[in-house]
């Protein structure tokens, strides 16, 4: 149901419904039959109210009042539904007078004319509230889908960085083969159409297997291990949980990268790339040990270290989980760096 089908069937059956209330309110309490007329005269009465509460919602859009604060919106109510609630006496007097139930002893006193207009007021505030209640529950909603809509597309930005930038690294690593080793220039090629396949099985997806996401790392290992032969050396050590979990796709395989780049490729006589997986109260922790050495950029430098892949792992991550992951890295020792990436248990199959 649309927004505007949404509001007739609403005003419609809220006010249909107020007049049934009050004919079945005279039946029980007043003990005897409602007249003809004076069930017209009810009816015709609530469609007053339809008239002048679609008139009043009409200017309120007009007026801008949605837009305003309560410490200037409430004001502007209360007296508007005031006025309002006069109006819908005296126009009851006119629906009376052919209906012949009009007393103007009665209808006249101001004591009558007042009472029964706070009444109306009273009736006109309560519409209001659930009209302002409702546009700002529509309001919230849109602006969550808006959000959700703008970290959707910031998120498909940041994996569209990664990609290329990936496969610019792994062709030259390539290149470097071809002459050298024919032969396992054409393994690294089947482990790089390998990652491929995974990374484009994966790229419309928020988060992927955290099985998938293994094989990616490990494939893309295997593809530097030929470049650095027995300069690499590598160790998993996986918790049987961790392939319940979903991470982000080609998260860890950049950071992995990361490792290879900015520590193994910097010393002469290579290293070790180690990957950890285990439970916590706090979700699944990932942790990637390399040999190297890491060195904050000084405040006024670009951050060199790490590049595209740290900035876009910590963007990545606040837009998927907000402060419940976590990500760092820093020093365990003079030749040993951690990696470490905490996925939240909420992030589960």
């Amino acid at each position: 149901m649309n927004k505007l089908k949404l509001y007739w069937s609403l005003q419609i059956g809220g006010w249909f419904t107020f007049a049934l209330v009050q004919i079945v309110g005279f039946l029980v309490f007043g003990g005897q039959l409602v007249s003809l007329n004076q069930a017209i005269f009810w009816l015709i009465e609530a469609f007053l109210f339809l008239i002048f509460t679609h008139s009043f919602r009409l200017l309120i859009i007009k007026w801008g009042w949605l837009a305003l604060g309560m410490a200037r919106l409430i004001p502007r109510i209360l007296i508007a539904i005031f006025f309002i609630g006069i109006i819908v006496y005296f126009a009851r007097l006119l629906v009376s007078i052919p209906l012949n139930i009009y007393n103007p002893e009665v209808a006249l006193s101001p004591a009558n004319i007042l009472g029964l207009s706070i009444v109306y007021s009273l009736i006109l505030f309560l519409w209001a509230v659930l009209y302002f209640i409702y546009h700002y529950f529509e309001q919230y909603n849109i602006s969550l889908k808006h959000e959700a809509a703008i970290h959707e597309i910031e998120l498909n930005n940041l994996k569209s960085q990664l990609n290329p930038h990936f496969i610019f690294n792994a062709l030259n690593s390539i290149r470097a083969l071809v002459d050298e080793n024919p032969v396992k220039s054409k393994n690294s090629i089947t482990q790089l159409s390998s990652i491929l396949r995974n990374s484009l099985a994966s790229d419309k997806k928020r988060l992927t297997k955290f099985e998938s996401e293994l094989k990616t790392v490990k494939d893309y290992l295997g593809l530097e291990s030929i470049r650095f032969e027995e300069r690499l050396q590598t160790e998993f050590d996986i918790h049987p949980a961790s392939y319940e979990f979903y991470v982000p796709p080609l998260m860890l395989q950049t950071l992995v990268e990361n490792c290879v780049k900015h520590g193994i490729s910097r010393l002469k006589e290579g290293g070790f790339i180690k990957m950890k997986t285990y439970l916590r109260d706090d979700g699944l922790r990932i942790e990637i040990q390399n040999s190297g050495q890491f060195t904050e950029a000084p405040a006024n430098k670009p951050k060199e270290k790490g590049g595209l892949g740290l900035k876009n792992t910590r963007q990545r991550l606040n837009l998927l989980y907000g402060e419940a992951a976590s990500f760092k890295i820093y020093n365990k020792s003079d030749n040993t760096v951690i990696t470490e990436l905490i996925i939240p248990k909420s992030m589960q199959a």
